[in-house]
């Protein structure tokens, strides 16, 4: 079964920002900001890209937040103003989730 997951990231060094924002798309995840990615995964591959993740940043400076949520709570998102940075994210992409 798959869920929904957000991935949240501030990584200060550029490289290791790049290879996380890398393995986001690599695991068929949609870039919505800069630093936000959105997608569904699986159970085993959330905890993969956990690990990706985890070996990429510098665990002293940089954070990276996993949020997985179920198809019900996600409904419950509510997006303020411009929500989404149209630069990344098109309705096409936006209707997959919402």
């Amino acid at each position: 079964m798959s869920v929904l997951v957000w991935i949240i990231y501030d990584i200060v060094e550029n490289k290791p920002r790049a290879k996380v924002a890398k393995a986001c798309k690599k695991f068929g995840l949609q870039r919505v900001q800069k630093s936000v990615f959105l997608g569904k995964l699986d159970h085993n591959r959330f905890d993969e890209l956990k690990e990706a993740c985890n070996e990429l940043i510098d665990e002293a400076t940089d954070s990276v937040y996993l949020f997985p949520f179920c198809q019900e709570d996600f409904r419950n998102v509510k997006v303020l103003g411009q929500g989404f940075d149209r630069k990344y994210v098109n309705d096409e992409i936006l209707a997959k989730f919402f």
